[in-house]
């Protein structure tokens, strides 16, 4: 049964915090996604907790495969967040958005209608355009650039997936985010509505190695540490994914963490750097393979 439709007592008691197997189903292609080790993640996660809060939502890997029974999520990309609000509203739309788009793409010169969408996202940001741009980009690296926000991310090498598959998962999404409310915003106020019980997921750009992605150029992980104290000091549960290490371990990722604020701390292997992928031009990545650091404020 889903998540989302326990019943009022299992929502007294708390969330559960562990699905009993892992979710692979994407929605969207999403660079730094978590999607592979998500399952892992909410291990973590206390037995119980009160609203689960994810602040820098992206593809919403977590989010999908916890499927909690109230839940706030954000993003500061609008487009992304709409494209969210709109499959909890009005899921037909967001089909139609991909369909329209995937016709076009597999029916003319897929180079030529790729850099047409983009270039109408770019016109104009929006969430009918970047829902097929993220699933046909390469890598789902949806990168923009610093100075005026345009996405310029080339055409992947991949087939992107059909429309009834993209149907498919976009219904079995609307059920698994049906307790959550999409907010287009920074995430101080976001994580500030918190109450002592409640979950925080943080996965914010990393340092290291997303200074061309979208929010990543003005992100400060000095202020995202001041606003997780706060929480903490209020009783509220975050548990952050950040930088770990790179080249297979070989170079550690140095953070300002502030001594005090985490109580445990362990790390995911993520495997090979899709973003290394991209900005190497597919060149062997064997020595490429990333760890991310979680770090847990209780």
């Amino acid at each position: 049964m889903q998540r989302t439709l326990f019943d009022v007592e299992e929502l007294r008691r708390g969330q559960p915090s562990r699905p009993s197997v892992p979710f692979r189903s994407q929605l969207l292609k999403w660079v730094g996604n978590k999607q592979r080790f998500a399952h892992e993640i909410i291990g973590y996660l206390p037995d119980n907790y009160g609203t689960y809060f994810e602040p820098f939502l992206g593809s919403g890997a977590v989010l999908g495969s916890l499927a909690p029974v109230q839940a706030v999520a954000s993003d500061i990309l609008r487009p992304l967040v709409d494209i969210w609000i709109t499959l909890k509203t009005t899921p037909q739309t967001l089909k139609q958005w991909y369909a329209e788009r995937w016709q076009r793409f597999m029916s003319g010169n897929r180079q030529e209608v790729y850099e047409e969408i983009k270039e109408s996202y770019n016109r104009s940001p929006n969430p009918s355009d970047l829902i097929f741009l993220a699933r046909a980009c390469y890598g789902g690296v949806v990168r923009f650039r610093q100075a005026d926000g345009y996405m310029s991310t080339p055409i992947g090498v991949h087939q992107p997936i059909s429309p009834d598959s993209f149907s498919h998962r976009v219904d079995v999404w609307r059920e698994r985010t049906a307790g959550t409310t999409f907010l287009h915003s920074d995430f101080e106020p976001v994580m500030e509505q918190a109450k002592p019980g409640d979950m925080i997921y943080c996965d914010p750009p990393y340092v290291h190695s997303q200074a061309i992605l979208y929010g990543a150029q003005t992100f400060s992980l000095d202020r995202l540490f001041t606003v997780i104290a706060r929480a903490k000091a209020r009783g509220v549960y975050v548990l952050l994914s950040i930088d770990g290490s790179k080249k297979s371990g070989g170079y550690e990722c140095r953070l300002p963490i502030p001594s005090g604020l985490f109580e445990r701390e362990t790390s995911v292997n993520c495997g090979r750097s899709m973003l290394r992928r991209f900005q190497m031009e597919g060149a062997n990545l064997a020595e490429e393979v990333v760890h991310d650091r979680l770090l847990l404020t209780w």
